[in-house]
């Protein structure tokens, strides 16, 4: 298992339509094989940068993602909101308490 971070920062008037856009495609982007776990964070300091956390089984699932339709579909509407370049980093676990 491995873990996918992704750090977006949208345009401020563009935060609601990202948050519709994810609230839309949460439950698909979740029951896409290999994924186990899904979760969205929103900064404190800036309510305009926002984080993902899922977890995958293997890095193959996630690509596997990356090149479907549904993942085509979310990044197109998503990728046009942001105020900045994303930044992801794909981790894994070592410890958990």
């Amino acid at each position: 298992m491995f873990i996918r971070i992704v750090k977006m920062t949208f345009k401020e008037d563009k935060v609601a339509e990202f948050l519709a856009n994810f609230n839309e495609n949460k439950h698909n982007i979740r029951a896409v094989n290999g994924c186990n776990l899904l979760e969205l964070y929103r900064d404190k300091q800036n309510v305009s940068t926002f984080f993902t956390y899922s977890y995958w089984d293997t890095e193959k699932d996630l690509e596997n993602y990356r090149n479907s339709e549904l993942f085509k579909s979310v990044w197109g509407k998503t990728k046009v909101l942001f105020d900045g370049k994303p930044e992801a980093w794909s981790v894994d676990k070592v410890e958990s308490l």
